[in-house]
């Protein structure tokens, strides 16, 4: 496994919000090293990412494996009735999740705009290491989500599932983007 962290490239929730420079190049030039170093297959952990990627998915020559079209996979087999979406402002801005969700005839629920901003709070929590805090907060908002209708949360922020995961709720009920990353990379490496 090759890990490439580039540390300057632009934040993509702050571009996507009109604040901050365009991430695209910074993305597409990491993953090119990538695979000047020999990576055979390519993933990105960052979701919102995934925006900037899906515009030169085409112009790389190694089998990207989609964070988003993943965790909507692992989303349908676990719950086919349908989920909670919970991810950054950026992330929900792009509409990444609902075109894909769309794209494969799946049905997200999402939350009010108000929740949206508590839930995109919860994700700056975990980077700031409040991950105990993160997972009081965000139990709160699952509680208010599962008082509409329970279905399982999916975690659409490489944050969201750290605080899930402190939540205390039953883990059955989190869908994980990073865990179900790793399973569609298990399976494009060993099984294809």
């Amino acid at each position: 496994m090759i890990v490439y962290s580039n540390t300057v490239t632009p934040d993509r929730t702050t571009f996507l919000l009109g604040k901050g420079p365009d991430p695209t190049e910074y993305i597409k030039a990491g993953m090119n090293q990538l695979i000047d170093w020999g990576a055979d297959i390519l993933c990105a952990t960052c979701n919102t990412a995934h925006y900037f990627i899906d515009g030169f998915r085409d112009e790389i020559d190694k089998p990207i494996v989609h964070i988003i079209d993943e965790t909507i996979r692992t989303a349908k087999e676990r719950s086919p009735k349908g989920a909670w979406l919970t991810a950054t402002l950026g992330t929900m801005k792009t509409g990444l999740y609902q075109k894909h969700a769309k794209d494969n005839a799946y049905d997200f629920r999402i939350a009010s705009p108000e929740l949206q901003v508590e839930i995109h709070d919860v994700t700056d929590m975990v980077k700031a290491g409040k991950c105990k805090e993160a997972g009081e907060k965000f139990r709160g908002i699952i509680e208010q989500l599962w008082a509409i209708e329970k279905l399982p949360v999916v975690g659409a922020c490489t944050e969201i599932p750290i605080a899930y995961a402190n939540t205390g709720l039953d883990p059955q009920m989190g869908i994980s983007c990073l865990e179900a990353l790793a399973d569609g990379c298990i399976r494009e490496l060993y099984y294809k």
